[in-house]
């Protein structure tokens, strides 16, 4: 008995329109700062157009890496709401795919923008195993403070100890597979964002996203129990998380240019908030069974100085789930990727039609899929 689980960044997958770019320069769509806009009654005329023509090409690419995942069930980072998600499903993947993703599971976490974290599932396994919806728990409410991880380090960046902890949620979704039991834990954790204080991004944002993690640990082993020597415990129970963590534990820096040849060197990171999870066996990022050239999911660049490819999109599974699949190897949906993406040499693949230089693109993230036995 399989199941096909996957997760994707499906980026900004919104039913309403954004006119802050009209005053926050930040938030202004390219486009439109190349146009002399006399007002904002024009800007918003000319954003909703934009917008609109836009997103056709987006979404039929982001079906097409959702279609070529092959999930039974598919975890989402950066869904609008649940009228976003029917809309798309039906508008875009059913043509793809047809009556597949039929159930469906979002609630409203902590992000500002209002993106959130979302499952679609079919009704039943590619092999006819029944997907049965148990239960939804979101611990978008949980503090520093109830958790006792208000630090020296958030302090100084200005959080409070009564701030809620993640910056969308940790949503906990209990399924049955076939009848065995599966636990989902849906995570998108703080962005890097831009240097700020004499820190690069990742650095500045690094005691928030510990946090995060350390968070999502402690839910699951209250929930499952502590680990202790010869009795088993959260570890050994049948659980994965899922989504966006904006970290990752290497990357492949990138130098050189397409007339004298790239040059890649994949760099360890001192640090990460991956490694809270990972500590102790406690679960694993089946991602590293892939070579280490070949983990990312993510092309990040500020320029020719700056560009690197890394995994920020992790299935990670509890250490008896792993043993169980030891051999399984996830997969990673690049077709859906820009042309300015730069791969590696013999990862190159054919990219998905239409999709662009720079936009349009099924997402900026790549989703990731693996087959787990569930027997």
């Amino acid at each position: 008995m399989s199941l096909r689980l996957a997760t994707f960044n499906v980026e900004n997958l919104m039913n309403r329109f954004d006119f802050s770019g009209y005053r926050n320069q930040l938030n202004e769509d390219r486009t439109l700062a190349l146009f002399d806009i006399q007002s904002e009654a024009e800007y918003r005329i000319l954003e909703q157009a934009r917008t609109i023509a836009q997103s056709d090409d987006t979404r039929q690419l982001t079906a097409l890496a959702i279609a070529a995942t092959r999930a039974d069930i598919i975890c989402m980072q950066e869904v609008d709401n649940i009228e976003a998600l029917k809309a798309f499903e039906y508008g875009y993947l059913f043509k793809m795919v047809g009556q597949g993703y039929r159930q469906k599971y979002t609630t409203a976490g902590n992000d500002t923008r209002g993106i959130d974290v979302a499952l679609m599932m079919r009704n039943e396994t590619a092999q006819g195993q029944p997907i049965e919806f148990v239960r939804m728990t979101s611990h978008a409410y949980v503090t520093f403070d109830e958790f006792g991880l208000f630090t020296p380090e958030l302090a100084a960046l200005g959080h409070q100890a009564s701030e809620r902890i993640f910056r969308r949620d940790c949503l906990e979704i209990d399924l049955r597979i076939g009848g065995a039991p599966l636990t989902l834990y849906l995570v998108h954790f703080k962005s890097m964002g831009p240097p700020r204080n004499g820190l690069d991004g990742r650095e500045a944002t690094m005691p928030l996203r510990i946090a995060e993690a350390q968070a999502v640990r402690r839910i699951i082993e209250e929930r499952f129990g502590k680990d202790i020597a010869g009795k088993g415990g959260a570890s050994d129970k049948r659980w994965a998380i899922c989504g966006d963590m904006n970290d990752y534990r290497q990357r492949v820096k990138i130098q050189g240019d397409s007339i004298d040849g790239y040059r890649f060197e994949v760099v360890d990171e001192a640090q990460s908030s991956i490694n809270v999870l990972t500590a102790g066996g406690f679960c694993e990022n089946v991602v590293e069974r892939r070579p280490e050239m070949d983990r990312w999911s993510f092309y990040h660049t500020r320029g020719p100085e700056e560009r690197h490819l890394c995994q920020l999109d992790y299935i990670l599974l509890s250490k008896g789930l792993a043993a169980k699949n030891a051999t399984a190897v996830p997969d990673i949906i690049r077709n859906g990727q820009p042309w300015r993406t730069i791969f590696p040499a013999g990862q190159e693949v054919e990219r998905f039609p239409r999709a662009g230089w720079d936009r349009p693109k099924a997402s900026d993230h790549c989703p990731v899929a693996i087959t787990l036995n569930m027997a």
